[in-house]
């Protein structure tokens, strides 16, 4: 069997910037001192003169942004998660979703699998803290077709958009002929009765080899990529709800504030379902290899397995 291709959406962020300057001539990419790390330098090195260094003055950044936009440009403002969502909270909330403005936040470098840089470069609130902001679109793509997708997505979108890429290179799942990425609906990429596995970013390869793990044991799981967070295709996670019975979220994220909290949050109100979420317990991470971080925070297949047998038996 031929070795499945491993992309890190990071660096699909970077390539798709590069592709789709040249077609949006508004487009400008700013970055905070990172552009080796969050792959705006590819686009710099395409396009000189739309690449704004704003070195490593984040909120600056966003400011700068929301002028930007202003004036008809189409920003996207670069740099890990943790700076993005978290240091600059709040110029993205007072100058970016206060006035509804077209900027586009690309945060690389999210959740655990940032590995060595530690507990305080492993943001696992940032789509907690994106969620809150009225009006802003939170997306984070499950592969390098999708990241690719989103951010074509995203400039056709009028508003602001919060993109989650991650350092790890992930499983590329959805490199087939009838992909189609839409803002706002899922996609259901393995039919189930017994339970509905919603999995986002790099826990859905996770999840569908879990489900695999799963069959074998005779418990038959629906398995459902959500890459936009917000606004949630609550048709779709309300039906498969209704269809499986039991609800399981999957997410390299803290579990509160996340996927699982806005499934919970629908389901709590539109169709109360037996629920377990999957993701970061309230803690913090810690610095090691991304993979063996994964495995020990139980984000892997087998982990995701175990915890589903589990809450099956």
């Amino acid at each position: 069997m031929s070795e499945v291709k491993k992309i890190a959406t990071r660096v699909s962020y970077g390539n798709a910037l590069a592709e789709l300057g040249a077609e949006y001539k508004d487009l400008v990419v700013l970055d905070a001192d990172l552009a080796g790390a969050t792959q705006t330098g590819i686009f710099k090195k395409a396009f000189p003169d739309r690449h704004i260094d704003c070195g490593i003055a984040e909120c600056n950044m966003a400011g700068i942004a929301a002028g930007l936009a202003t004036t008809g440009k189409i920003p996207f403002m670069s740099s890990f998660a943790m700076f993005a969502a978290g240091r600059a909270f709040e110029q993205v909330r007072n100058s970016i979703g206060y006035p509804h403005l077209n900027v586009k936040i690309g945060a690389t470098h999210a959740g655990i699998s940032v590995g060595e840089d530690g507990a305080s470069h492993q943001c696992c609130e940032d789509v907690a803290l994106m969620r809150t902001i009225p009006g802003m679109t939170v997306i984070v793509p499950s592969d390098d077709v999708e990241a690719k997708a989103a951010v074509k997505a995203v400039l056709d979108y009028e508003g602001p958009c919060y993109l989650r890429f991650g350092r790890l290179a992930v499983p590329v799942i959805n490199d087939k002929p009838d992909y189609k990425f839409e803002i706002g609906k899922g996609i259901v990429l393995r039919e189930g009765k017994d339970v509905a596995l919603i999995a986002s970013g790099l826990e859905v390869a996770e999840t569908l080899a879990a489900a695999g793990k799963l069959a074998a044991d005779g418990i038959d799981a629906k398995v459902i990529n959500i890459h936009t967070i917000k606004p949630l295709d609550e048709d779709l996670v309300i039906a498969a709800a209704k269809e499986c019975g039991k609800v399981v979220t999957i997410e390299e994220h803290s579990v509160i504030g996340g996927l699982g909290s806005a499934v919970c949050d629908v389901l709590s109100e539109k169709c109360p379902t037996k629920t377990l979420k999957i993701g970061v317990m309230d803690t913090f991470g810690e610095s090691g290899p991304a993979v063996e971080l994964i495995k020990k925070y139980g984000l892997d297949a087998d982990g995701i397995y175990a915890k589903v047998k589990a809450f099956m038996a």
